[in-house]
């Protein structure tokens, strides 16, 4: 059956909020989740906190490994069916993870949650691919960013107001009424972009191919190592964030605004990164970006560990990890993209599965990475630091010694 479908163009404005909106979902749901993490540990785990950060890494992991199929499907069926069945699979696992009554069925649920979570990201950005290039197509990336880049800061003061009053598993029905929302936006509004005859045949074969490739190409396969890294330590940062700063730094109700604060001064990173990379080029830009945190980490480790700050002055362990907390945020902003483009650069035949390949196995295997970094929480920032150190100083490693690469390919850092 042929699903009906508006058939006049958005108004720019209106497209720009709405590729948003799609690309917010998934953010949306990893940092609103943080301030139920208290709640759910006392209902679920009471007795080892550390397992419920796995409700971060199940939803981010179900993300990951749902690229593999909504970028596929969305070249063979279109952009409209490809957000219907992921939605629907959205609305589902918050379904499911409202009535979870136990960690491990809300863990399931989660995960099936960030599955379809993988539809409103992949197709937000196919929609730009479809409708724009070169550097109007970055004029729409950069706007949508600057809506996108609220929702980190926004996102645990929402869900913080609705765990205080109507409970964590409230959370799970705003979860449910945005994706019906957004849907019912997308459906009513926004035409298919996918020309019939641009369609190609879903086989997932070729998934398996284009993964077979990524591990194949050594410039490929570095820079999906550094991009696992990256996101690794950035998916540590997220899942140990609240009792980081509630248990550890005392931030108590406060938390949301210290990481609504740490995400609104790192959104610039994306316009500075647009700025410097062609000056300094990709690869030198990013290596730099991971050298200095490797250093910034160690020096905050020994300003921790010393007890130096605790003697500068009350508040400081607080202040001190939320400067380093930006400087980590930044980061993010000089790499992701940078890298994204370098593991591509040997790919273009294959660009959009091979894009969603990179994306769902840096995001499964930087879960891996995460995971024990997280849940080695002690009471203290410093397992979190020093996992950061570590993964920035590999990464660092990586990129530096790539020395071929620039040889035989400089335009891309030009």
């Amino acid at each position: 059956m042929k699903l009906p479908t508006p058939r006049t163009p958005l108004p720019f404005a209106e497209l720009v909020l709405l590729l948003a909106a799609l690309m917010s979902i998934m953010a949306f749901s990893i940092d609103s989740m943080l301030p139920a993490m208290p709640e759910i540990t006392r209902v679920m785990s009471p007795d080892d906190a550390t397992r419920v950060q796995l409700v971060i890494g199940a939803f981010i992991l179900g993300a990951g490994v749902g690229q593999l199929f909504i970028g596929p499907l969305s070249d063979s069926y279109g952009r409209r069916v490809a957000l219907l069945f992921g939605m629907t699979l959205f609305i589902v696992g918050a379904w499911g993870g409202r009535g979870a009554d136990s960690l491990e069925t809300l863990l399931a649920f989660r995960f099936l949650q960030g599955l379809g979570a993988a539809a409103p990201r992949t197709v937000s950005q196919a929609i730009n691919r479809d409708l724009f290039s070169g550097r109007a197509m970055a004029r729409v990336s950069s706007l949508t960013f600057m809506f996108f880049v609220l929702v980190p800061a926004v996102a645990p003061w929402i869900g913080q107001h609705i765990v205080a009053g109507f409970g964590w598993r409230a959370m799970f029905t705003v979860y449910m009424l945005l994706g019906a929302g957004v849907l019912a936006w997308f459906w009513l509004r926004q035409p298919e972009t996918l020309a019939p005859e641009a369609r190609r045949p879903f086989h997932p074969a070729k998934v398996a191919r284009a993964m077979a490739e990524v591990l194949r190409a050594p410039v490929a396969f570095r820079y999906l190592v550094v991009m696992t890294l990256g996101f690794g330590q950035l998916i540590a940062y997220i899942s140990a964030a609240q009792p980081i700063y509630v248990d550890a730094l005392g931030a108590g109700d406060k938390f949301p605004l210290y990481f609504a604060f740490v995400a609104l001064l790192s959104a610039v990173s994306g316009f500075v990164n647009a700025r410097l990379v062609m000056r300094m080029g990709m690869r030198l830009l990013a290596s730099v970006a991971f050298g200095s945190q490797a250093i910034l980490a160690l020096m905050f480790w020994g300003l921790w560990a010393s007890g130096l700050l605790e003697m500068l002055a009350d508040g400081a362990p607080l202040w001190g990890f939320v400067g380093w907390s930006v400087t980590l945020f930044f980061m993010n902003g000089l790499t992701f993209g940078n890298l994204n483009a370098l593991a591509m650069e040997p790919l273009g035949h294959i660009a959009g599965t091979a894009s969603a390949v990179l994306g769902a196995l840096s995001s499964v295997f930087g879960v891996a990475i995460a995971m024990p970094i997280s849940m080695a929480f002690n009471g203290t920032p410093v397992p979190l630091i020093m996992g950061v150190a570590v993964c920035s100083a590999l990464a660092f490693g990586l990129i530096w010694t790539d020395r071929q690469r620039e040889r035989d390919a400089p335009q891309i850092d030009t």
